[in-house]
């Protein structure tokens, strides 16, 4: 999106969109709302079933405005949570109504990505838990046609999302945050978000007691009331009832899944070269 000019240069059309998928609360959300910070982007975030409605016709109504705001304040973005909901695969019968609303809301979409003028730049981003269900023609060149595995996040990437969590939040010396990050393994971005917000919740309620416990005490104005903090007893107490969301059967499956679209796409082979 940054050099459109060079796609012109080299006689290519740029990429139209992408898939995120992966395991839900992994950020997905996130990632499009910082390439479109990158970027500098305008951003149209809309949820795939809030497009979907009852009324005959208003659901393709919905997806063309929302195109056409987006070319209006290009470059932008638009980015489609739970977008198999509209776009889900016609030969698995999973709508129930073929040729009914939910193949002609596909057909607008493809339509619309289809048709986006080469003078203006936007860009789709899609995002989904279910890989497996969304229509193959959403997915052909000039479409959505990248599609990337968003996994869980290992160790280093759990303590960059700690901190972020807790960077406005008073957290004591003592908390160990990288032991936090050994100790979540296999934690989403949506779990560890929980954990901080919990212990947050103890130390205020801590907080709460003391206050209650100090009414109708005097206390000394020099003496003061102590800052509140998050500290080691409520990170403690917070991972008594941590969970991790998503199971192991589960994360299996997406691994699976992104091992099959490797091998249904085929690899070129490393060892071309030219002759001399």
């Amino acid at each position: 999106m940054r050099h459109p000019e060079l796609f012109k240069a080299i006689g290519v059309k740029p990429p139209r969109g992408i898939l995120l998928y992966g395991p839900p609360g992994t950020g997905k959300t996130l990632i499009a709302r910082a390439i479109a910070s990158e970027t500098g982007a305008a951003f149209f975030c809309v949820n795939g079933p809030e497009i979907m409605s009852k009324m005959s016709g208003e659901s393709e109504k919905n997806l063309r405005d929302l195109f056409e705001q987006a070319e209006a304040k290009a470059p932008s973005i638009i980015f489609m949570d739970e977008i198999d909901s509209i776009a889900p695969n016609r030969r698995g019968g999973s709508q129930g109504d073929a040729g009914g609303a939910g193949d002609r809301v596909l057909n607008q979409l493809l339509t619309e990505m289809d048709g986006m003028s080469a003078k203006k730049t936007v860009f789709v981003i899609g995002a989904t838990n279910r890989p497996d269900i969304i229509d193959p023609a959403l997915l052909r060149p000039g479409r959505l046609d990248q599609l990337i595995f968003i996994p869980i996040p290992d160790e280093k990437s759990r303590l960059q999302i700690f901190k972020s969590c807790l960077r406005k939040s008073p957290v004591s010396r003592w908390v160990d945050l990288e032991a936090l990050a050994r100790m979540t393994a296999g934690f989403s971005g949506a779990d560890i978000t929980e954990i901080c917000q919990r212990a947050c919740k103890y130390a205020i309620r801590e907080e709460i007691e003391k206050d209650i416990a100090r009414n109708g005490m005097e206390v000394e104005e020099e003496e003061g009331v102590a800052e509140a903090e998050i500290k080691v007893e409520h990170f403690e107490e917070s991972m008594k009832h941590a969970r991790k969301s998503i199971s192991v059967k589960d994360m299996l499956k997406y691994l699976s899944f992104a091992n099959s679209l490797q091998q249904s796409r085929g690899f070129g082979s490393s060892e071309f070269k030219f002759n001399k």
